[in-house]
């Protein structure tokens, strides 16, 4: 590309001032990273690094837009772009990053931020294939949705038992994944399990496919070679990369595989590949070009496969363009030449922006340029040498001469009267730079560049000023953390004090943010000369090499150490189950990472469709050893789904569970144990009614699951058996014409299912249904106790209702009160005083009511007086009292008063204490603390308790004392 531009002007703002600032220069660029998608929690570091003066800044392109930088997921560090929990949709692109500063923009090649991920296979298997012996078969490996590509491997039966090549007869194709099989076995018959892995930046991830089932028949015969796995008709390969080609074939016997370059002769870096499946052709060149072929042979006959290989090669600049100065209004030729096939096409940026040029098309290895110059004798005036230039001891520096002059000058360097030519310290280049190595403390003075064409003569001079060398004084020690502990790495350097030193650390290469408050890491203040690192709660994603630098203008110096960060271990790997039982399970995992602390033991978790979550699962052995990589799970529900995962644990802790295993059913059993709650009894007449509680999920075992019943009549030899194949079933009923009523069975219940039957329950004893009784109660007598209750008696009937109602209601309307048992008697209460009630007694049971009684007649008594004693007085005589009340008298509607009521408890108690007296007055003995007798007073007769005195209090304060007696009216008490 040729580019001319014309016209220069200057713009505002900050000036590039020349012999001091320089432009960006690219020292790292970000390279294409693939990220796990799904992976939450992780970063992506993008790296960028230009050296400048002034120093650069930056900014960063996604997809053609500015990156937000300081929003909370992207962050600048130094030049790199640190991505917080990348997700894919948002953060998926090319990102390029622009450095900056006021001399001019530069913009980094293109880096890729792609999401990698595996999905599961699906859940149907591959038909079962059947070949015959000799002959040659494959098998698909079908690779779920993945990206970026897989590489295959194939397991047989168990994991990781993997297919090997076996004398050439397999070969598993890196393309496809299919697994093909050149001349069948007997003892090739098997279940075969493509595996895959796809390889990312941070992490790694496998799966593998369902069961391929292959079949061997007995045959035998000779086959001739047939090519089966063909590589593409024509390939393209990139210059300096590896290509490879597969070639494969079935045959009997074995047949052998060679290739050969058809035009010409087959490369030597293809080596022993030539005799094999897989043709590897190492770092591609132009002269690699041509027809390649692949001949399979036997001693029955070959086969032949031929494709081409194109090589092809990347962009690479043939001429590139230089630094130049020019006057303001003139013009200037650049030129760049690049090669490549395809042709390249070359586009220009000015400060990282396309540029609109005049573009002379070239072809790549032929350029004409053509200079516009302008005679001028040389003049540092615009570009003078450095007037001080700082190095350090045993490093080197680089001095600039670049005067303006047309035609070119000659340069030359000298110090003082020396003139320098180049020797094993001092290198001049022809275009005026001078370099000094392993400088000391007598290169120190004064430097003049000497500029000479036809037109004229010029110098300019600088001074070589020479500092102490930065040294790492205390280098930081490799250093050994348990998970969430501090670390402090220590870093001292000494150099030259009239320069200010910084340090830096790096993780891996990728420099660290040390300014975040609330990042993992932190700088230890202290002496400029002091450069420690404290990393906060080490993770293991923290292991690794941190190398410090300690930075002066002139020089830096750098050390590094090794963190290993010990943790919990991490997820087992490829679990698989594996001889699923009724009640246990194999099963056999990889050990996952031990995270530098040996795996003490593991655990094995599992869930089913009855658990809540996961809970530990009983195995053999019961305590499984950290080198353990197999268990067997017990103690299993037959019939039932399970998941399982299993957990590493060592002395810091337990680690991430693996991935749950595939979902398996144990094999079905005979039920174990008999449904409960067996009863019954009641229906209709001639009925037998049997129920039972259904049995839970866990308990069926298997399908065809139903309930067996067994019942006979008490003491006699023959059971009838029933079957009831519902396994919600609750309920029988046996209907027979000849049952008699209330008959005692014997009944017992047991469970089935395909697999057998389980053993019978106990024997519970169930009634036939009832007839209802037939005759009426005998006998019958009610007597009035008080006003309000009355006692009916009868002679014995098992299960009565007793009728009553007042005289003038209807007996519709009666009120009812049940016994039950051998009763005789029953107390009915609620009844109205001085009330004429009619009763009638029935018997009844489950299946219903009998006739009722002849009726009996009964006059409840007069009610109570409803006034309570009055006039109650009291008096202490040492340890006794003594209370006395009013007669109450009943008048003419009322039954008559036969005696009083005393009710009396001490404080503090809680039992009441009842007196029944004829008098109208009552002694007792008071407490011996200072508590209360408190007392209730009611007339008692033949229509029951009258109505009660208010409860007075009578404390024992006064026992020492001579009181005449208390009157008591409710709450006031007064002296007689």
């Amino acid at each position: 590309g040729l580019i001319f531009l014309h016209h220069f002007w200057t713009e505002s703002g900050d000036v590039c001032i020349t012999g001091h600032d320089s432009g960006p220069v690219f020292e790292v660029q970000p390279s294409s990273v693939v990220y796990p998608e799904g992976l939450s929690k992780g970063t992506v570091t993008l790296n960028c690094q230009a050296r400048a003066s002034p120093a650069a800044t930056y900014r960063w392109h996604v997809n053609g837009t500015n990156v937000p930088v300081g929003d909370l997921r992207y962050t600048l560090v130094a030049g790199n772009l640190v991505i917080s929990g990348p997700q894919y949709g948002s953060d998926g692109g090319s990102y390029q990053c622009l450095a900056m500063n006021r001399c001019g923009t530069i913009l980094s090649r293109v880096a890729n931020l792609k999401f990698g991920y595996l999905h599961d296979f699906s859940g149907e298997g591959q038909s079962p294939q059947t070949v015959y012996e000799g002959a040659g078969a494959f098998l698909a490996c079908q690779a779920p949705a993945h990206y970026p590509a897989l590489s295959y491997r194939w397991f047989v039966n168990d994991f990781p038992s993997f297919v090997k090549p076996d004398g050439g007869r397999w070969f598993v194709s890196q393309v496809t994944g299919n697994l093909y099989l050149a001349k069948a076995e007997p003892n090739d018959t098997a279940s075969y399990f493509c595996f895959t892995t796809i390889d990312m930046d941070i992490s790694t991830k496998s799966t593998f496919s369902k069961a391929n089932q292959l079949t061997v028949q007995p045959d035998g015969t000779g086959v001739s070679p047939a090519i089966k796995v063909r590589f593409p008709a024509e390939t393209y390969a990139l210059a300096g990369h590896t290509t490879q080609l597969e070639c494969f074939a079935y045959g009997n016997p074995v047949p052998k595989l060679r290739w050969r370059k058809v035009d010409g002769l087959l490369p030597s870096k293809a080596g022993a590949s030539a005799e094999g499946p897989i043709l590897t052709l190492p770092e591609m060149t132009f002269h690699d070009e041509g027809v390649y072929e692949c001949e399979a042979y036997n001693s029955e006959g070959r086969d032949k496969h031929q494709g081409r290989i194109n090589v092809q090669a990347q962009p690479e600049w043939l001429q590139v363009m230089s630094d130049s100065e020019v006057e303001i209004s003139s013009e200037l030729h650049w030129t760049c030449v690049a090669a490549g096939k395809p042709r390249p096409s070359i586009r220009w940026l000015r400060n990282g922006q396309p540029l609109k040029v005049r573009v002379q098309g070239l072809k790549p290895n032929l350029v004409n340029t053509a200079a516009q110059e302008k005679f001028q004798a040389p003049d540092f005036r615009s570009n003078p040498v450095r007037r001080l230039v700082p190095a350090a001891r045993g490093g080197q520096v680089m001095l600039e001469c670049r005067p303006r002059a047309a035609p070119k000058p000659t340069l030359f360097w000298s110090r003082g009267t020396e003139l320098l030519t180049n020797s094993s310290r001092v290198t001049v280049t022809p275009d005026g730079i001078l370099w000094i190595h392993n400088i000391s403390r007598a290169d120190e003075g004064k430097y003049t560049c000497f500029a000479e064409n036809y037109l004229g003569k010029a110098n300019s001079t600088g001074h070589l000023s020479v500092r102490d060398a930065t040294k790492i004084t205390l280098a930081p020690s490799n250093a050994d953390i348990n998970q969430e502990e501090n670390v402090t790495l220590q870093c001292h350097a000494s150099h030259d004090p009239t320069m200010d030193l910084t340090f830096t650390w790096a993780h891996n290469g990728a420099l660290l943010d040390l300014e975040d408050p609330a990042g993992p890491y932190h700088r230890v203040e202290g002496k400029e000369t002091i450069g420690d690192l404290l990393i906060v709660s080490g993770q293991l994603s923290q292991a690794g090499t941190y190398s410090c630098t300690a930075q002066t203008v002139v020089d830096s110096a750098s050390a590094s150490a090794k963190l290993v960060v010990r943790g919990p271990p991490g997820p087992p790997g490829g679990l698989v189950v594996k001889n699923v039982a009724e009640t246990s399970a194999e099963l056999r995992w990889s050990r996952g990472y031990d995270n530098h602390s040996p795996i003490g033991k593991y655990v094995i978790m599992g869930c089913s469709p009855l658990s809540s979550g996961w809970r530990t699962m009983r195995t053999e052995p019961s305590n499984i050893e950290g080198n353990a990589e197999s268990a067997r799970v017990v103690g299993l529900l037959p019939w039932m789904d399970y998941e399982f995962q299993v957990i590493a644990s060592n002395i810091l802790g337990s680690g991430e569970p693996s991935m749950s295993s595939h979902t398996v059913r144990t094999q079905q059993a005979a039920p174990t144990v008999a449904p409960s709650g067996l009863g019954g009894g009641g229906g209709d007449r001639n009925e037998l009614i049997i129920t039972w509680t259904p049995m839970a999920r866990e308990y069926q075992n298997g399908d065809g699951f139903g309930y067996i019943l067994a019942f006979r009549k008490r003491n006699t030899p023959t059971w009838v058996v029933e079957r009831v194949s519902n396994v919600e079933s609750s309920r029988y009923v046996y209907s027979n014409q000849s049952l008699s009523p209330y008959c005692p069975f014997e009944v017992k219940i047991k469970a089935y299912n395909r697999k057998g039957e389980g053993p019978f329950s106990q024997i519970a004893l169930v009634h036939s249904a009832e007839e209802e009784p037939t005759v009426a109660p005998l006998r019958i007598n009610a007597t009035a106790l008080t006003a309000f209750e009355m006692q009916v008696s009868w002679d014995p009937v098992q299960h009565l209702s007793i009728r009553y109602w007042r005289q003038h209601e209807r007996e519709a309307a009666a009120d009812r009160v049940r016994t039950a048992g051998l009763e005789t008697t029953a107390r009915v209460a609620g009844l109205r005083p001085s009330t004429r009630y009619h009763v009638t007694v029935l018997a009844y049971n489950s299946a219903g009511t009998g006739p009722a009684s002849p009726k009996s007649t009964v006059t409840t008594r007069r009610p109570p007086p409803n006034r309570p004693p009055g006039n109650v007085f009291w008096k202490t005589d040492g340890s006794w009292v003594t209370v006395r009340w009013d007669h109450v008298k009943a008048l003419g509607n009322e039954s008559a008063v036969l005696g009083y009521k005393v009710l009396y408890k001490h404080e503090g108690q809680s039992a009441l204490k009842v007196l029944d007296k004829g008098k109208t007055s009552v002694t007792l003995p008071l407490p011996k603390d200072n508590g209360y007798v408190v007392l209730e007073i009611r007339s008692w007769g033949e229509g029951g308790d009258g109505a009660a005195h208010e409860t007075i209090g009578i404390s024992t304060i006064f026992i020492c004392q001579s009181i005449p007696f208390k009157s008591v009216k409710g709450s006031e008490q007064k002296e007689m």
